[in-house]
């Protein structure tokens, strides 16, 4: 998909806050620092659209970016940082899991997992989650160019492996800084559209 407009619309924390618009909307999950605002700017095209912190748990709210007026891309706060309290994550799980079973324009959850390193435990947890809900998922496996070629298969397999992937759920490599899988993310995710 060629991008030739994209800008965050709205913050949001509560369902009567969200865009009304029937465009569909694809989430962005991951844990704090895994790089989905990187994902994001590489897919937009946009430098800084989405805000690259070195503070993980940044991301506090539900924003929603609207890409060439035909859909929304969601970004929910990151998961597994410990520097917030234990109240505070309670009512970021509650934000995140009322918007992604109750959002009809929801098509597929993006789980961005770094592919450096087997998924978290709360990688799973995420993935377990999607599943038993019948959301429909794509896993990102972000950072391939921090390995070399040759070990990318045997990574990919080891993700495979830890998330359990049902064979129906895309699991594409990806690279913010070189543009890899970039094509292939965008036509899957048309697909669900």
């Amino acid at each position: 998909m060629k991008v030739t407009s994209s800008e965050i619309v709205i913050s949001a924390v509560k369902p009567v806050q969200y865009p009304d618009s029937d465009l569909p909307e694809f989430a962005l999950a991951g844990r704090s620092n895994v790089g989905k605002s990187s994902f994001i700017n590489k897919m937009l095209n946009r430098r800084g659209l989405a805000r690259i912190s070195s503070k993980p748990g940044k991301t506090q709210t539900l924003n929603f970016y609207i890409i060439n007026e035909v859909l929304h891309f969601v970004d929910v706060p990151g998961y597994g940082y410990a520097k917030v309290s234990k109240k505070e994550r309670e009512a970021w799980g509650k934000m995140i899991e009322t918007y992604l079973t109750s959002r009809e324009q929801l098509k597929a959850v993006v789980l961005i997992v770094d592919l450096r390193h087997p998924p978290t435990s709360d990688d799973v947890m995420m993935y377990d989650f999607l599943k038993h809900y019948d959301i429909p998922c794509v896993v990102i496996a972000t950072k391939a160019d921090k390995i070399p070629k040759s070990k990318w298969q045997k990574h990919m397999k080891i993700t495979k492996e830890t998330l359990d992937i049902d064979p129906n759920d895309h699991m594409i490599m990806f690279s913010s800084e070189t543009g890899y899988g970039k094509d292939k993310a965008w036509s899957v995710l048309l697909s669900y559209m």
